[in-house]
């Protein structure tokens, strides 16, 4: 019988942001608008703090992973939500909503504790200038990316294991453009109150322990540049604002959606397109608009690539190659 429950759904039909078919086209071609942004600027950043030796420091060492991850975080779900959009009927094999489920707390934990590595760099800038350089070298630069992924993994390990296992032999409707944890467990055949509770128990203590970790760090870093002069802290100042920012866009919807798990299903789905397409778009913005340094390194990387004759030659060489 636990064999036959199990093979009865071989698929989940995602509802979608919205059933109205006028509606359709024009989220589709907002979205796919969007997640183009949210390729070229990211990579964009990953190009530009690889290209020029100037932003071969910490800070941007740990920024341009960011933007990986946030590639990554717009990537497991956004293009098949954009491509549903064109179709009448939205469906998802069930191996493939167990990787869309694998993927989001996989990326979404990483990039949780991604920001707690960032929020380090700057206190050991800030409060321990003089030992910045030594405390902050290669090693502890790969180990402060490494430790994201492995924390992602095991989340999403332990979230994956209370689904694998579930019977599903009902119904199969998902209320979002992708297969959310919560959303899914509810539609099993059995009691999954205990489950949704360790679910949620789950993603919550990831999500506050990292977000306090973050208040923490932050508010001394904010009571040291206090105490120094003006001159001195306002790049500083400048740069935690906009770290600041990017933890506030990030955490707000995330504690929202696990540690109030009561809310509808459409403030949840507001929220779920607000982390995996609006935030990984806001972060390159947020990043590049106040920091000086990198506003400089893309007008060189933009005069290198488009200096003339150098479109012409790329033009050349394409023809050459077609003849």
């Amino acid at each position: 019988m636990n064999e036959t429950n199990h093979s009865q759904v071989t698929e989940f039909v995602l509802l979608g942001l919205s059933s109205s078919k006028e509606l359709q086209p024009f989220l589709f071609l907002i979205f796919s608008l969007l997640y183009l942004a949210i390729l070229l600027g990211n990579f964009l950043i990953i190009l530009t703090v690889n290209s020029d030796p100037r932003l071969h420091t910490p800070m941007y060492f740990l920024l341009a992973n960011l933007s990986f991850i946030d590639v990554c975080v717009a990537s497991f779900a956004t293009p098949k939500m954009i491509a549903d959009l064109l179709v009448e009927h939205k469906t998802i094999s069930f191996e493939a909503c167990l990787v869309q489920i694998f993927c989001v707390h996989l990326f979404a934990g990483g990039e949780m504790v991604m920001l707690v590595s960032m929020a380090y760099d700057r206190y050991v800038a800030i409060c321990k200038p003089l030992h910045y350089m030594t405390i902050m070298n290669h090693r502890v630069c790969i180990i402060l990316v490494i430790i994201p992924w492995c924390v992602g993994f095991i989340h999403t390990t332990s979230q994956l294991a209370f689904t694998v296992n579930l019977p599903f032999c009902g119904p199969n409707q998902v209320d979002s453009f992708f297969c959310d944890l919560p959303l899914v467990t509810k539609l099993a055949c059995t009691d999954t109150y205990v489950i949704s509770l360790l679910i949620v128990a789950d993603s919550g203590f990831l999500s506050l322990s990292s977000f306090v970790l973050l208040v923490v760090s932050y508010t001394v870093i904010l009571f040291t540049v206090r105490k120094r002069s003006s001159a001195s802290m306002a790049k500083a100042r400048s740069t935690l604002t906009a770290h600041i920012t990017v933890v506030t866009l990030f955490f707000g919807p995330c504690i929202f959606i696990y540690v109030w798990p009561f809310s509808s299903y459409s403030v949840d789905k507001i929220l779920a397109v607000f982390y995996t397409v609006f935030t990984p778009i806001l972060n390159p913005v947020i990043y590049t608009l106040r920091n000086k340094e990198m506003k400089a390194a893309m007008s060189k990387l933009k005069s290198k690539l488009l200096k003339p004759g150098q479109v012409s030659v790329l033009i050349r060489n394409v023809l050459s190659l077609e003849t």
